[in-house]
């Protein structure tokens, strides 16, 4: 999706801070990062036109890591990345979000304990096969906009998200059994016809 705005020259980039939502713990010149990815696909024009992106340092040490991207967050002047007055959780302009088929979000997944966590800015997923950060369930939500899209077909989803859509949108879920659902009220969702062939609505 971002790729098509990668010669969008409408947007003033240097009034632009980035983060991301989840990252993989691995260093930053490893073919899996999710950093080296986005600078093919896009980000490197944008980084040209002036927008900061805040990155990882690098390590697999996902604890590590964790704590230092929410540092790197906290850092930022209140007048780049504002507070909510309420809850101190840092509220981004907008939230652009992807689900699995599993239902996770960034890289909160059913079932485990960083998906209830109701306190800290980012989270370290520590798991066999690849460790990663992610952005935590309550600052995702306090976001001023979030977008959630789902389209296409891939290797790892032949055959789209339309069952996740289902669960995401009108199943009886909880954020710990289908985290995707805590952003069914709070989200704008933008999905294809694949994406949206099993909903009851149609809008």
């Amino acid at each position: 999706m971002l790729s098509t705005m990668k010669d969008d020259k409408s947007v003033d980039w240097s009034k632009t801070t980035m983060a991301y939502v989840n990252h993989r713990a691995v260093p930053n010149e490893d073919e899996t990062a999710t950093h080296l990815k986005a600078k093919r696909l896009f980000l490197d024009e944008w980084e040209k036109e002036g927008l900061k992106v805040l990155t990882l340092s690098g390590s697999t040490d996902a604890m590590v890591e964790a704590d230092k991207y929410a540092n790197s967050l906290r850092v930022l002047p209140e007048n780049v990345l504002p507070r909510d007055k309420q809850t101190g959780f840092p509220m981004f302009d907008l939230m652009l979000i992807g689900v699995g088929l599993d239902g996770h979000i960034g890289s909160l997944y059913p079932d485990r304990e960083e998906v209830m966590d109701k306190d800290k800015w980012v989270l370290p997923v520590v798991k066999s096969s690849s460790s990663s950060i992610t952005l935590s369930l309550p600052l995702i939500k306090s976001s001023r906009k979030i977008v959630v899209a789902s389209a296409g077909k891939s290797e790892k989803y032949p055959l789209g998200k339309a069952e996740a859509m289902v669960r995401a949108l009108e199943k009886n879920e909880t954020p710990s059994t289908f985290p995707a659902s805590a952003l069914r009220n709070c989200a704008t969702w933008i999905m294809d016809d694949g994406a949206a062939e099993l909903l009851s609505k149609k809008v």
